[in-house]
């Protein structure tokens, strides 16, 4: 890599702490204004619609989801686009995730650094801050045709828990056929 695309890497990258850095700090004006639960709830809000829209271009860009009669490749093709979804939403350098089928109908994804808690904490806003995590799930399932049964956070990095530990059943059997429209 040249110089040049070293820096501007640096500088995109310094770009997503300050946007990150702005949001924690809007959320804390939120949350002095009008209370914790409302920031809470404009936050998950506003993430799930983001959410959707990336997962909607994920399964444009991907196809329909396959359906092989293979129920475990066809879970490992569609964890594979949770990945691609976490990455377009979330660069490499603000988290580290990776994603498992773990059985018949679960996805397993396991959040062990997240740069959103590491920027409400420095904004002083963590306490009472609710992790939007499951309504970002919610909207890249959506987006990417499947519905899930379960949707929760086992273990979370803003309770101190070493990583977060996010399952998404899908409905049985898995609808792994999906249009691509908006």
């Amino acid at each position: 890599m040249s110089a040049d695309e070293i820096n501007h890497r640096a500088q995109t990258v310094e770009a997503y702490r300050l946007w990150w850095q702005h949001d924690a700090h809007w959320y804390q004006g939120v949350a002095a204004r009008f209370g914790q639960q409302v920031a809470n709830e404009i936050n998950a809000e506003a993430l799930r619609k983001v959410a959707l829209h990336v997962g909607q271009r994920v399964a444009r860009r991907s196809g329909p989801l396959p359906d092989s009669g293979d129920g475990r490749k066809d879970l490992e093709e569609l964890r594979r686009r949770y990945d691609e979804c976490g990455d377009r939403m979330f660069p490499p350098e603000l988290r580290n995730a990776s994603t498992e089928v773990a059985d018949d109908d679960l996805i397993v994804l396991t959040l062990r650094r997240n740069f959103a808690i590491t920027m409400v904490r420095m904004a002083g806003s963590l306490e009472g801050y609710q992790c939007p995590c499951t309504a970002i799930h919610a909207g890249w399932s959506e987006g990417l045709g499947v519905t899930l049964t379960e949707n929760r956070a086992e273990s979370c990095l803003r309770d101190g828990d070493t990583a977060c530990r996010l399952l998404m059943r899908l409905r049985s059997p898995a609808p792994l056929t999906h249009g691509t429209e908006d």
